[in-house]
């Protein structure tokens, strides 16, 4: 697991952002570089004063976007240069309370949008850039003016948003359908074509009907669409009738995401009762495929081990845990298709991970 968060100490009052540099070249006014460092950490100078970064290579940060936080001694790590799975998390408060919510939803805000516009216009070349939270559209007017400033001055770059899909308006339709949003791409949940399990599942009574009227409104905007569907032993079942529903209402999506659960947040301990084990019992999975398949619907397996899909859906099964927070079994270095796959989740269960594994 990579460690987003290192300690360290500096000298500002408050909270900023810099691209740490290592190794010579040219250099932004803005940038902090590297004045002294060896194998237990680095010291930095740049325009907002020193800062010293504690237990990591310095070579390992060169280009890296960070957020210095004096008060809370500490730097995070915002977007690095090596890695293609960039996320911001821009709040911590959601309007729902998911059954396997891997990011258990906070009352409060903490406000970090203009820290956060920074970052993005001192991301590297060609970055796609994640938004999360909770739920970012309840600062909808705070998301889209980030993502507007940023790609007005950065057209290379582009934005991937999660969000629950539900505060999408009529009034909203132009705005999103300006140029600058064929770069930005919505990642949206849907996890019944029955709308009481869907509401259940994400604890919030109406939250398909509002999705459904926050979808029609993206798809007359012309926005880029990828649905996602955890899969749970509540809803693996109606997995082809919800395949049914998005070959038929929903044509207008880029892709549909099937996704395994994560063993963290609140379904660590509801396990037993919300995991299903797709290694064992794979025909719903199937099914659900192939008639997406069949009518056009690009659909695709995240979070699965190749190892353990069938042969015929293997090419499905995708890299898809960000880099941060994968790991492979013991028993993965023998295998051929390991850059193919996504491993599994740092906080999987060792020894589930252990029986699962089939190196190909």
């Amino acid at each position: 697991m990579i460690e987003l968060v290192r300690p360290a100490t500096a000298d500002a009052e408050k909270p900023y952002v810099t691209r740490l540099r290592v190794t010579a070249g040219v250099l932004d006014p803005t940038d902090t570089v590297l004045i002294d460092g060896d194998d237990e950490g680095g010291l930095f100078s740049g325009p907002f004063g020193i800062v010293a970064i504690e237990g990591i290579l310095p070579e390992q940060l060169e280009g890296e976007v960070v957020l210095v936080d004096p008060a809370r001694r500490r730097i995070e790590r915002l977007l690095r240069t090596e890695s293609t799975t960039n996320t911001l998390l821009v709040t911590e408060r959601c309007d729902q309370l998911c059954v396997m919510c891997s990011q258990p939803p906070k009352k409060t805000h903490v406000d970090r949008f203009d820290l956060l516009e920074q970052a993005c216009l001192l991301a590297p070349a060609g970055m796609l850039i994640g938004i999360s939270g909770g739920e970012p559209t309840l600062y909808k007017e705070r998301l889209l003016t980030l993502m507007e400033r940023t790609l007005s001055t950065r057209p290379d770059l582009g934005f991937h948003v999660l969000t629950n899909g539900q505060h999408f308006t009529e009034a909203d339709i132009q705005r999103l359908g300006a140029p600058e949003y064929r770069r930005v791409s919505w990642g949206i949940p849907l996890y019944s074509a029955d709308p009481a399990l869907h509401d259940l599942l994400v604890g919030k009574q109406g939250a398909f009907s509002q999705l459904e009227g926050g979808l029609a409104h993206l798809a007359m905007a012309g926005a880029r669409i990828e649905l996602r569907t955890v899969v749970m032993n509540d809803n693996v079942n109606g997995l082809p009738a919800l395949a049914g529903y998005v070959s038929s209402r929903l044509r207008f999506i880029e892709a549909w995401s099937i996704m395994q659960l994560e063993h963290v947040g609140f379904a660590k301990n509801r396990w037993p009762a919300l995991f299903f084990d797709h290694s064992r019992r794979f025909a719903r999975i199937g099914e659900a495929l192939d008639r997406a398949l069949l009518n056009g619907v690009r659909a695709q397996l995240f979070n699965f081990p190749r190892c353990t899909v069938p042969p015929e859906y293997r090419s499905l099964a995708i890299a898809s845990i960000s880099d941060w927070k994968r790991k492979f079994a013991p028993a993965c270095s023998d295998c051929r298709e390991q850059t193919k796959c996504s491993g599994f989740f740092e906080w999987h269960p060792d020894e589930e991970a252990r029986v699962t594994v089939r190196p190909l």
